[in-house]
């Protein structure tokens, strides 16, 4: 089953494209990296994906849902890590995250944030002004709050940023590596790639260059694979 489909996905900033026809299709349950240099279009692809911002043309859908479908149903399907942590600062973690629960229409909201802020090790922190925590403190709560409506696919923006040791194992455990949840990751942490990704998708001035490994497919793997079979039957 299809997790992620891209389709065409067109961006464009004063006419000059930043994402370029791209199309792809993550399988459901696969962790999948997304990589390029700065400017390649990352960014740009993950907040398109989670609604953040509109394509110039070009769709995508997560799950069953289209992109110019049932634009709730499709957020509360997924779980969104962007450079900044969307928190209130002046709200504590414990309100936060009680905030986006109800957001979402979390019906066991309260004991969802408790059980999030205990497994991101923010718990005894729970009634302090966020703008107090530390970065990396910052990026937990970030955690916290893409899983707070249990989505089914986390985009994620380079999840590491902040983080020390305990913290990337944090992520590793309850995000990375978590079973059955589909992730589509943009790092430059390419050295910890192999520890949590099943494939990876390389992106190169706004287009797919590269799809590697299991769980994701593009177009032009798409097409090799239908004219496999019709190429064996040339030479049998």
């Amino acid at each position: 089953m299809t997790a992620i489909e891209a389709r065409s996905l067109t961006k464009q900033f004063s006419g000059v494209p930043v994402l370029d026809r791209v199309t792809f299709a993550v399988e459901d349950g696969a962790k999948i990296a997304l990589i390029g240099a700065n400017g390649a279009g990352k960014s740009t692809l993950l907040s398109v994906l989670s609604t953040l911002a509109l394509a110039s043309s070009g769709t995508f859908q997560v799950g069953d849902i289209e992109a110019d479908g049932d634009t709730a149903a499709l957020r509360r399907k997924i779980g969104v890590l962007a450079h900044s942590p969307m928190l209130y600062e002046e709200l504590t973690p414990l309100e936060n995250l009680r905030f986006f629960a109800k957001l979402y229409g979390v019906t066991d909201g309260a004991e969802r944030a408790q059980v999030l802020l205990e497994r991101v090790g923010l718990w005894r922190r729970r009634d302090e002004a966020t703008h107090v925590l530390s970065r990396g403190m910052h990026q937990r709560l970030a955690i916290a709050r893409a899983l707070i409506h249990r989505p089914s696919v986390l985009l994620l923006d380079e999840p590491e940023t902040g983080l020390d040791q305990d913290g990337l194992a944090l992520l590793d455990e309850e995000v990375l590596r978590a079973p059955g949840m589909t992730v589509l990751a943009a790092t430059h942490m390419l050295d910890r790639i192999e520890a949590w990704a099943d494939g990876r998708i390389t992106l190169v001035r706004g287009r797919v260059a590269t799809a590697e490994g299991t769980g994701v497919r593009t177009a032009v793997l798409e097409a090799v694979q239908a004219a496999a079979p019709a190429a064996q039957a040339v030479t049998s």
